[in-house]
């Protein structure tokens, strides 16, 4: 299997039966277990309803792609050794890896938050990203802060 991602790798989804969006159904996919896919798609459509409900607006879609672009990275470190020692390279992150970090810090702050059913989860990791709060947004905060603070080398950056 090749190191970086090839087009050939990269597989196609189908967009999802509501909202007929790809990001939908890429969070569905995320968030199913045991391959139960009506359970996920239940869980993710309540929790998304919910959140618009509850910061009133009219499209949940629209909230969703607000709160995940939130959530969305724009730097990560890489570990790179280099003369015996260990570096973390702040590197950009572009397309695919961006989004496919941002679902899965979501999903992860989703689960992560307990004395809940699963649905509720979502609608509070949802609010909260579209607030700007929450934990899939400090992680954000916390892997940029990583970044910024191995500034210093970003010059052993393969070009």
């Amino acid at each position: 299997m090749p190191r970086k991602t090839t087009k050939s790798l990269v597989r196609d989804v189908e967009p999802d039966r509501l909202y007929n969006s790809k990001l939908v159904s890429k969070l569905i996919n995320r968030v199913m277990l045991n391959g139960k896919k009506q359970l996920a798609e239940r869980l993710v459509y309540g929790g998304m309803q919910q959140a618009a409900d509850k910061l009133k607006v009219d499209n949940p879609l629209e909230v969703l792609e607000k709160g995940f672009a939130n959530i969305q990275p724009h730097l990560e470190t890489r570990a790179r050794r280099i003369g015996g020692a260990n570096y973390q390279i702040p590197v950009e992150v572009k397309g695919q890896r961006q989004q496919h970090l941002t679902i899965m810090w979501f999903v992860a702050a989703a689960r992560d938050r307990k004395g809940m059913p699963m649905e509720k989860r979502i609608t509070a990791e949802l609010v909260d990203a579209y607030n700007g709060t929450g934990a899939a947004v400090k992680k954000k905060e916390d892997v940029h802060k990583m970044a910024e603070a191995n500034r210093a080398f970003a010059h052993f950056a393969r070009s």
